[in-house]
């Protein structure tokens, strides 16, 4: 069995956005692969920490953190 992953950010108005708008293009997501002959396992939120820079002596420098990725997995059989 073959398997992608692909990264998922949705795109919202922030004045005229809703559930709706991410719901549809997940939906063009998954049929779009499925077109290309993947189909769709799951949506896994991936946790990920990013290291602190030092910038140049000290100054600039930004502190670690972590962020959150949705990322849609796909499977040929």
């Amino acid at each position: 069995m073959e398997y992608k992953v692909v990264p998922f950010i949705a795109s919202i108005d922030p004045k005229k956005g809703t559930s709706n708008h991410v719901a549809e293009q997940l939906e063009s997501l998954i049929k779009n692969y499925r077109n290309q002959g993947w189909e769709y396992v799951r949506l896994e939120s991936v946790s990920t920490f990013v290291h602190p820079e030092n910038g140049c002596f000290g100054l600039g420098a930004k502190p670690g953190y972590t962020t959150n990725n949705q990322m849609v997995v796909f499977q040929k059989k």
